[in-house]
């Protein structure tokens, strides 16, 4: 007799897959729910941030639009940059340009000249550091190792020769002076 139901280990494997299925397939439903609630939470927070950016930028305006700010400001201290003694040669106070900076102005050119500073600095030792130019300065001192050994062997060369000379010349005095004997 033929039984053409299905196995029990069968039916219990395919059950268990199903349900594992539907575990990973909830899973990342909350998971997808969970990084949309996140995103949202991040979009109102950078709203409330921007609200209250704009509400001081707003304050800072009126602030510098009321006239005691703007007679405070032409009371500070002036800096002033001028070109005296530039190229050896003395000027004169008339033909001198001057140009004059308010302190926050002054500050804002100093930072801006040493972040170019820095920047051109940080840009150089990258540059430095960076693959090519160590392989070059590998390739150049291998070079100069190999001619400094180079040197080293024909110089030691030299001295041998030099030295088995003296030898002979010392060899062949001794023979002479045998023979004068």
């Amino acid at each position: 007799m033929t039984n053409s139901s299905m196995p029990g280990w069968a039916l219990v494997a395919t059950l268990i897959a199903v349900g594992v299925l539907v575990l990973i397939s909830l899973m990342v439903v909350l998971l997808a729910l969970g990084a949309r609630r996140r995103a949202r939470r991040r979009l109102e927070e950078a709203e409330a941030s921007e609200a209250e950016l704009r509400e001081r930028l707003e304050a800072l305006e009126k602030r510098l639009a009321q006239p005691e700010v703007r007679r405070r400001r032409r009371d500070e201290k002036e800096y002033v940059i001028t070109s005296l003694g530039e190229d050896g040669e003395p000027a004169e106070v008339e033909q001198v340009v001057q140009r004059t900076l308010t302190a926050p102005a002054f500050a804002d050119a100093v930072f801006r000249e040493t972040m170019v500073h820095s920047a051109a600095l940080v840009h150089g030792v990258r540059r430095a550091l960076s693959p090519e130019v160590r392989f070059k300065i590998r390739y150049e001192m291998h070079r100069e190792v190999k001619r400094a050994r180079k040197d080293r062997k024909s110089e030691m060369r030299e001295a041998l020769r030099e030295y088995r000379a003296r030898q002979r010349a010392a060899v062949d005095e001794d023979v002479r002076m045998e023979d004068s004997r």
